[in-house]
C-alpha cells in the first residue's frame, strides 16, 4: 500500500534531512537516490552488467525502490554509484551506512575498503586513502540468510505468512559522506544521573591524544 508520501516522494531528495541527531557537522554529502543494482549467485564475481537503477534507501522488496524483488540466501545483491570531489582537502572522509541487512563488503574505485555484518546498527568506514580528486565509485554487495540461519531479523522470513514478514534486504537507511578532522570526537556517551542532579558525560575521541580538552556547553 503506497502512502501520500510515498506517492509524492523526489527521487531527486530522498530522505534529504541530516541523518544522526547528534553530532552534526556541516562537511557531509547525502548519498541516497538512485544507484544500480544487481543479483547475481552468491559465488559469482561482481557483475560487468547491471540489472536496472535501485531507489536507496530502500530495501530491493520494496515498492518504494522501484525494484521489487526477492533476494535469497544463495544470492548476492550488489549496488553501485559514482560520486564526485572537487579537491582532496587532507581531512578524513567517512562513508557512513544507517543500516544495511545482513552482511556488506564495500569498494571503493575498485579496493576493499571495509564491511559490517548485522541488518540493524549504523555503521562507518574511513575511505580517505582509497579517494581520487573528481570521480569516485562505490560497490557494496550484500549477502542476507534471513530465516536460513539464526541472526537477528525480527519477523522476517523467507515464506512470510500468518505472523511472518516480507524480508528485508540490503541498504534500508540513509548513506552519506561526512568530511572530519583527523583528531575528532568518534562517540559521545550520555549518563543522565538523577540523585546527583548532573549529566555525566563521557567523549570518545579518534586519532586524540593525551592532552586533548573538551568543553561543553548546557
Amino acid at each position: 500500500m503506497l502512502t501520500r508520501w510515498g506517492r509524492n516522494l523526489s527521487k531527486e531528495a530522498v530522505l534529504s534531512e541530516y541523518p544522526r541527531p547528534q553530532m552534526s557537522r556541516e562537511t557531509w554529502t547525502n548519498l541516497n537516490g538512485t544507484w544500480s543494482y544487481a543479483i547475481t549467485s552468491r559465488r559469482d564475481p561482481q557483475p560487468v552488467s547491471w540489472d536496472g537503477d535501485i531507489l536507496v534507501p530502500f530495501c530491493v522488496e520494496s515498492e518504494l525502490s522501484g525494484v521489487q524483488r526477492s533476494v535469497t540466501p544463495e544470492d548476492r545483491l550488489w549496488y553501485r554509484r559514482t560520486f564526485t570531489l572537487e579537491h582532496l582537502d587532507g581531512q578524513r572522509t567517512l562513508l557512513h551506512f544507517g543500516a544495511v541487512d545482513y552482511e556488506c563488503t564495500i569498494w571503493i574505485n575498485g579496493g576493499l575498503a571495509g564491511g559490517h555484518v548485522g541488518g540493524f546498527d549504523p555503521f562507518s568506514v574511513d575511505i580517505t586513502d582509497f579517494l581520487l580528486a573528481g570521480d569516485n565509485e562505490i560497490v557494496v554487495a550484500v549477502t542476507d540468510p534471513t530465516s536460513s540461519e539464526d541472526q537477528p531479523r525480527g519477523k522476517q522470513h523467507l515464506k512470510p505468512q500468518g505472523i511472518w514478514y516480507t524480508p528485508v534486504t540490503g541498504i534500508w537507511q540513509t548513506v552519506w559522506l561526512e568530511s572530519v578532522p583527523a583528531a575528532r570526537i568518534g562517540r559521545l556517551m550520555l549518563m543522565p544521573d538523577v540523585d546527583a542532579s548532573c549529566l555525566r558525560l563521557t567523549v570518545q575521541g579518534v586519532g586524540t591524544g593525551t592532552h586533548n580538552t573538551v568543553e561543553a556547553t548546557v
